[in-house]
């Protein structure tokens, strides 16, 4: 019975299966377009596809159509200068972790910006160096220009110094990995980004946070260590520090320490009080500019020997062309910097998206910092992309659109061209102690683990395991090994799904999980399967496995067990040692019939059974004659139930048509339910179905189908099923109306069909 005041509905409607309702409700007839009719539609061209192109490749016009002046400028200036002091000093401590001269890092916070500003979709995002990249890009350039020893056999590099080579290196793997970024952008791939899930970059972040922590020791203990990449240069680079640790300079340890301690308290007052702040203070440009100038006071350089930024050039270099040697050397590390670069700016560009409802490219954003990357190469400048707390920067200063970033490269240019002589005398450690600050919130994810670990143990599997290797293997390494563990997770889960055994909610028309639920119905005879997954060659085994367990018998098994009786009894009553009687078979001879071995002989056992040349068909359930045992099979009806299977390829089409050929010739009537269209459409053109495995067998629903076989069997709904509580139609009602209910034979006001 509903409750009063309940929300129900009324549904009468015939019982379907996929036939009949085709047979009543007229398909629209869909042309699937051919490869064809794709590559004509891609190359046609007319005006509102150029327009279109136009406003893909600019997304410039289209939001500055709907700028603002009187509202969004004033703010825009405001983000820009404030996003542009951060750049300045985000470029000088991030080139550190490249192992190029700092002064190269306002190239990198420059050039890409301003092509950004006319290509990217992001209104939001402050492009320019990301550490991880940054400290991946280092690793090559130290491969290639070790800090001590010969640099890499590369011809071209004579009378060139070792910063020059570096910075050679260093802008020639960023061209490389623009050229590959704009490829996959043109080439429509951008869902790779997809493939990364935020579990893995969370690990692959956290780890890329210590490298950088351990990388910037040596200019907070002011200690030279020379730079080591590859597998363990994490725990060489730690043994060299801590066996130098004695020749650390104090002086550097002290400004390290007290540029830290002010930096991350001013911090957390900004994250405490960012509502009444009208803009964060600019702690880190704050304490740069004091320690820049007590430096030059108190000549730390001479007086401490502490190591400082050093001659800044003024302006901008003559561009150059990347050196095509240099591409065979780095080509296997700059596609994971490529992915990397781009699926960390994705992220923070989608999540800007979200918060102010404008939409964002995939493919634009490859080509916007592919080109970006390609230009900014040509100037030295090394690989960009973003990084997290610059762009809270910009965003939480009052910016509204690339004009903000516009600015702040506008900052770095007047720094570049006019005044970069005043931080000549910074200390590096104040860089270090920056850098290491702001590396707060990627160490802080190491709070995810206990939290994947009882949400989700597979994903915290990923999470430790990618974080573990890219420390220990190295960033590039560690990020494929994460990758390679993450898709084995995925294929372990489609290939090891969790099948259910389903039961009838007493009157209702849902089904669920048996072990879930009291209140729940089973048909005698009926077996209802679920397999949450789409069924294919890897799991095809799984699938087969899972549901001979849940029918309680291997129907292939039994086929043969019934075949084989079926031919021994024909020869028992071909010799006379067996005879037909209206009671039966009957033992005609006086002793035990043993099996002989000619009996056991193997014939085709998995074919259909056939009665032919037998007196009656044999009950199998029940006692069969000289002591000829076959199992039992005490289901006559299964239910497979498709509703989350996505798709079938040949070998799960293939194992699945010979798993319903071995059911239905052991006398199990197989009914598929919710098949999806395009599933049922393949196996009418893979020409699945034949004399036994017909179309007739798919039903619409799981109610369709458990009401047919209750039809069929009525005797299912004897002992294990109440037959008031399996419902025969749908019901719903709504407060404000009465109930309807109608029954098989008629309207009535209160009445149910039922079996």
């Amino acid at each position: 019975m509903m409750r009063a005041g309940a929300r129900q509905y009324v549904v009468a409607r015939p019982l379907y299966s996929e036939e009949s309702f085709s047979e009543e409700h007229e398909k629209v007839y869909r042309r699937h377009k051919t490869m064809l009719d794709h590559i004509k539609q891609y190359f046609r061209c007319d005006a509102k596809r150029a327009k279109n192109a136009a406003l893909s490749l600019l997304p410039v016009i289209g939001w500055m159509k709907i700028y603002r002046i009187k509202e969004w400028l004033f703010s825009d200036i405001v983000s820009g200068i404030s996003t542009g002091l951060v750049a300045v000093l985000q470029g000088l401590a991030y080139c550190l972790l490249a192992s190029l001269p700092p002064w190269y890092g306002l190239f990198a916070a420059f050039f890409p910006v301003i092509i950004y500003f006319f290509l990217g979709t992001s209104r939001h995002m402050s492009v320019g160096p990301f550490p991880v990249l940054c400290l991946m890009i280092g690793s090559v350039v130290t491969r290639l220009v070790p800090d001590e020893g010969p640099a890499a056999n590369i011809t071209g590099w004579e009378g060139l110094t070792r910063d020059e080579q570096r910075v050679l290196v260093a802008s020639s793997l960023t061209f490389l990995v623009g050229i590959m970024q704009l490829a996959m952008g043109i080439l429509q791939v951008g869902f790779v980004v997809m493939y990364l899930s935020d579990t893995l970059v969370s690990g692959f972040t956290t780890a890329a946070a210590i490298h950088i922590l351990v990388s910037q020791l040596k200019f907070v203990l002011g200690l030279q260590v020379p730079g080591i990449s590859g597998p363990l240069s994490l725990i060489y680079t730690l043994e060299i520090i801590f066996n130098k640790i004695t020749s650390s300079n104090v002086c550097d340890i002290v400004i390290s320490l007290v540029i830290m301690v002010v930096v991350f308290l001013v911090k957390e007052l900004n994250d405490r009080f960012k509502s009444k702040l009208p803009v964060p203070i600019p702690i880190e440009v704050i304490m740069t500019v004091i320690a820049c100038g007590v430096s030059y006071g108190f000549d730390f350089k001479t007086r401490y020997g502490i190591d400082v930024v050093g001659q800044i050039p003024r302006g901008y270099e003559p561009p150059v062309a990347p050196d095509l040697r240099i591409f065979q050397e780095t080509a296997m590390e700059a596609f994971p910097m490529a992915i990397v670069g781009f699926a960390v700016a994705f992220s923070v560009a989608k999540v800007y998206s979200i918060k102010h409802d404008y939409t964002i490219d995939g493919n634009q954003e490859l080509i916007a910092f592919g080109v970006s990357n390609i230009f900014g190469a040509s100037f030295k400048a090394f690989a960009a992309s973003t990084a997290l707390s610059r762009s809270a920067v910009q965003e939480s200063t009052g910016g509204k659109t690339q004009v903000a970033g516009l600015i702040s490269a506008i900052i770095v240019m007047i720094v570049t061209l006019a005044i970069g002589y005043l931080l000549e005398p910074l200390p590096k450690s104040v860089l270090g102690a920056v850098v290491i600050i702001n590396l707060k919130g990627m160490l802080m994810q190491f709070r995810e683990i206990p939290y994947l670990w009882r949400r989700d143990r597979p994903d915290c599997v990923v999470w430790v395991v990618t974080c573990f290797a890219a420390i220990v293997l190295g960033l590039d390494l560690g990020l494929a090994v994460g990758l390679g563990v993450e898709l084995i997770c995925v294929v372990l889960r489609v290939q090891f799904p969790r099948c259910s055994v389903l039961a009838n909610i007493k009157g209702t028309d849902i089904y669920k999980d048996r072990k879930d639920y009291f209140s729940i119905d089973e048909p005698e005879g009926v077996k209802i399967f679920r397999i949450p997954s789409p069924i294919f060659f890897a799991n095809m085994d799984f699938f087969r496995n899972k549901l001979v367990e849940a029918l309680g018998f291997n129907p292939l098994r039994v086929l043969k067990k019934r075949n084989k009786a079926l031919s021994r009894i024909r020869k028992l009553l071909k010799k006379g040692d067996l005879q037909w009687t209206s009671k039966g078979f009957l033992n005609a001879t006086n002793g035990s019939i043993k099996e002989s071995e000619e009996d056991s002989n193997t014939e085709e056992l998995d074919q259909p059974i056939d009665f032919k040349d037998l007196p009656a068909r044999i009950d199998w359930n029940c006692g069969l004659p000289a002591n000829i045992v076959v199992p039992s099979v005490e289901i006559h009806s299964l239910v497979l139930d498709f509703a989350v299977v996505s798709f079938l390829d040949i070998s799960g089409l293939k194992g699945l048509k010979t798993l319903l050929k071995e059911l239905i010739r052991v006398e199990v009537e197989v009914y598929i339910v919710a098949c999806d269209p395009y599933i049922l459409e393949k196996l009418h053109n893979c020409c699945f179905f034949d004399e036994e495995v017909k179309p007739s067998m798919f039903f619409l629903t799981l109610h369709d189908a458990v009401l047919h076989i209750l039809e069929k069997h009525p005797e299912s709904t004897g002992k294990k099923t109440d037959p008031d509580k399996i419902l025969t139609t749908v019901t719903v009602h709504h407060p404000s109306s009465s109930l309807r209910i109608r029954d098989k034979n008629g309207p009535g006001p209160d009445a149910e069909t039922k079996f």
